[in-house]
């Protein structure tokens, strides 16, 4: 049996934050309620996929597994935050990639920041990928034939920080063309919606938009989160001040049943745990935020079902108290988890990082044969080389085996 959780959770379907901020305050000194199992030193798992020079920062991948279970196509940022215009393909499911950067259009690399890509379906069951970036106003790029050819498209308009960092469908299991794109932007404190990111000013919400035609339109977006500082009567008849979270790079995935969309979200004042937000009618309306488990403590969550049903979920590691803080780390877990607060199965340190918290972002895919890829950027060497691409490898043994461990 798993153990309690230290904090209870209580669920709340209204968008409140006067009744939520309280509960999303952590106690002081909080420590590690789940194992971690460390795979970083496993070598053999590992892959670079572009490696960092003295020169060159690889940041921030994601990436796209095809149908045929065997192609994908990661894209990346040159430098942290920097321009677009890397891209790879592996036809081997991760094994060997090769640089494509030469398919992409020229204007590809004006685009800027955490390139992101997709693929959906439309109606007549023709499919698109979509590489979306953060600026200006979430500019992109679109190829009808799997990666052969792209050619740039009218940016969005949409201005942000961060482009879609989760693209889910509406309808699970329905060619719709109809898709969930969930990003964050940030706002001053009377509401105005800045261009990109001014440091040290207002705070940052997450968003969903839609669309309706795999990708080609979208809607107006709506806020799902946003968490500023707000003032309560305290028992005395005073006030006390609620400080405000930052929510952001939402991981957007359908419960195991499909009748519950799950979003969890950076908070990026990271005085806490990370946040978690619930619709039941397909993103329409949305629970207020709350902390996550412990073990999901994390920047830029990234998740997958297994094959025995639990969820996967790759980050940064930012837990209080955690001693593989700032790394490139994996939570394993039931869904059930997320929503009463239990602590989860486990945890896996994947990948060591030698420039602190300066890594994840990551793209996850589960192949046929059960095996799981985790993509992320790194400081993988000790030397002067900076950020890679790196790829882990994770056999579906390798979970067999850690679940029969006391």
């Amino acid at each position: 049996m798993k153990p309690r959780h230290l904090v209870p959770f209580f669920f709340c379907a209204a968008f409140l934050f006067s009744a939520f901020a309280g509960g999303i305050q952590s106690a002081a000194g909080e420590t590690p309620d789940l194992p971690t199992v460390d795979l970083s030193q496993r070598k053999e798992l590992q892959t670079v996929v572009a490696q960092g020079t003295p020169e060159i920062y690889q940041g921030h991948p994601t990436s796209v597994l095809l149908p045929d279970g065997r192609t994908l196509i990661a894209v990346w940022s040159n430098g942290h935050g920097g321009f677009a215009g890397p891209m790879a393909e592996s036809a081997d499911a991760g094994l060997t990639w090769t640089r494509i950067d030469e398919r992409a259009p020229a204007g590809f690399r004006r685009h800027k920041n955490c390139p992101s890509i997709y693929r959906m379906t439309g109606k007549e069951g023709e499919s698109f990928l979509w590489v979306f970036s953060a600026q200006p106003r979430m500019p992109r790029i679109v190829s009808r034939d799997n990666g052969k050819t792209w050619a740039e498209e009218e940016p969005l308009g949409l201005k942000n920080v961060m482009t879609f960092s989760s693209v889910i469908p509406k309808h699970p299991g329905a060619a719709d063309g109809c898709y969930l794109g969930f990003y964050h932007r940030r706002v001053s404190d009377d509401g105005e919606v800045y261009d990109s990111e001014p440091p040290g000013s207002g705070r940052l919400q997450s968003l969903v938009a839609e669309t309706a035609d795999a990708g080609w339109t979208w809607s107006e977006p709506r806020v799902i989160a946003d968490i500023p500082e707000t003032k309560e009567a305290a028992s005395d008849r005073s006030e006390m001040i609620l400080p405000k979270k930052d929510p952001c790079e939402p991981c957007a995935f359908w419960s195991p049943a499909e009748d519950e969309i799950c979003v969890l979200m950076r908070e990026n004042t990271h005085t806490g745990r990370s946040l978690a937000i619930f619709s039941r009618d397909g993103g329409t309306t949305w629970t207020a935020p709350r902390e996550t488990p412990w073990g999901l403590t994390g920047d830029r969550h990234a998740a997958l079902y297994l094959p025995d049903g639990r969820l996967f979920v790759a980050m940064r590691d930012m837990a209080p108290g955690s001693e593989t803080s700032g790394h490139f780390v994996a939570w394993v877990g039931d869904y059930g988890d997320i929503k009463t607060g239990a602590p989860g199965d486990f945890r896996l340190k994947l990948i060591h990082s030698h420039a602190g918290r300066d890594c994840g972002y990551p793209a996850v895919h589960l192949l046929p044969d059960g095996t799981v890829l985790a993509i992320t950027y790194i400081k993988y060497d000790e030397g002067e080389n900076r950020h890679s691409v790196v790829e882990v490898r994770l056999p579906p043994e390798i979970f067999k085996t850690i679940s029969k461990e006391p």
